[in-house]
């Protein structure tokens, strides 16, 4: 049976490297002072639209109904959730959240229904908290091996813009429009501005960034420029970025790089609960197709030759070292097999005459070679291996 269209099973390598790679963003998270939380998947259809109703991504929302007929929906983000888990925090409060999120939405190659958000969230913040985040995403794709453009806009200074040109009537709309200059050709998007009256805006917008130096809002670019210098981090500044959800107020991000059309993280400034707030949001799911990560730790199969408790008490030991290690009771051929099914590297045998001699046969199945590690007893509480 197939999934259903927008939605996939991760299996094998696919779910290793997706575990791996949420393990190293949790582990970035943590060492900026950010903290955990989870939150539910399933919220009342009121909440999760919020205030945002004319927003693309909340017409998307997965709608349904539990015995009680109460209407619900499936989360479509992150960031709406900290309405209710915010209240009476003392601030800043600094989170993160690793989970799945869901959008009824056409599908391509890098877009699906059932994706993953790995977010972090500053309510309570400055500018210079902006730049903390924008560096925390640089220490994160650096060590990932991803090279990265992070652009910036900012959503005041384009209503200031738009204010200045007379240009209040669809001002939703017309950020929408502005919104797909980098999904659509511009004469796409001039198009549609023509029909909204608000085509001059787009000349505008082509402008060298010195041009945006007379508008007062452009000053937030300006701050979180120098602020980022501090980090030894650049910005590349665009006038139509917009970011599609509406919440936005300030300086708002997108991290592209050259091997994706779609970004791979991005946020910004936003309101919540009347606290001015900064976050970011790494899509999980286009971050393993650009990277290559593996679990550094051994993978170890014991092979029990009819000498069970023995080779429990290896599998103990080697596991409270760090190893990854499975317990196979079987023929050695079979064993084996297993072994290259799964991709595990090392195999030890454990029989009788390795439990008397204290010596092990350890099989390489990458290179096919086999070694002998002899186990010493080096105190009472530990044992070691020694190769020979």
């Amino acid at each position: 049976m197939e999934t259903i269209k927008g939605f996939r099973d991760y299996l094998g390598e696919d779910a290793l490297k997706r575990e791996e790679l949420k393990k190293i963003l949790t582990s970035v998270f943590e060492r900026y002072g950010f903290n955990p939380v989870e939150t539910p998947i399933i919220e009342s259809e009121e909440f999760v639209k919020g205030d945002n109703r004319r927003d693309e991504a909340v017409s998307d929302i997965f709608k349904l109904k539990d015995k009680g007929r109460r209407k619900l929906a499936l989360r479509y983000e992150l960031t709406f959730q900290l309405k209710r888990i915010s209240n009476n925090k003392k601030i800043p409060y600094k989170i993160y959240q690793i989970g799945p999120v869901f959008r009824d939405e056409p599908v391509s190659s890098n877009r699906f229904r059932q994706f993953t958000q790995c977010d972090v969230d500053n309510l309570g913040s400055t500018i210079k908290d902006e730049s903390e985040i924008l560096a925390l995403a640089k220490d994160f794709l650096d060590k990932v091996g991803i090279k990265f453009v992070i652009n910036v806009g900012n959503r005041e200074l384009l209503n200031e813009i738009l204010e200045k040109e007379g240009i209040e009537k669809n001002k939703e709309q017309v950020l929408r429009e502005i919104d797909k200059l980098d999904k659509l050709p511009e004469n796409n998007v001039l198009i549609n501005l023509k029909k909204l009256k608000a085509e001059k805006i787009l000349k505008i917008l082509n402008q060298p960034e010195s041009y945006f130096k007379k508008y007062d809002s452009y000053s937030r670019v300006e701050e979180l420029r120098e602020n980022c210098k501090n980090y030894n981090l650049e910005i590349n500044f665009i006038p139509g970025l917009v970011r599609g959800l509406s919440y936005y107020n300030g300086n708002v991000f997108e991290i592209k790089t050259k091997n994706m059309k779609e970004s791979i993280c991005g946020g910004g400034a936003y309101q919540i609960n009347g606290v001015q707030s900064v976050g970011i949001s790494f899509g999980l799911d286009r971050l393993v197709s650009l990277v290559n990560v593996r679990d550094g730790r051994r993978k170890i199969l014991i092979v029990s030759l009819n000498e069970d408790k023995k080779s429990i008490e290896l599998a103990r030991k080697l596991r409270n070292e760090g190893n990854c290690v499975s317990l196979f009771y079987g023929k050695p051929s079979k064993a084996l097999d297993y072994a290259n099914s799964y991709e595990i590297k090392q195999v030890i045998f454990v029989g009788a005459q390795e439990v008397k001699q204290k010596k092990f046969k350890i099989k390489d199945m990458v290179t096919g070679k086999e070694k002998i590690l002899v186990l010493e007893k080096k105190s009472k509480k530990n044992l070691v291996f020694q190769q020979k």
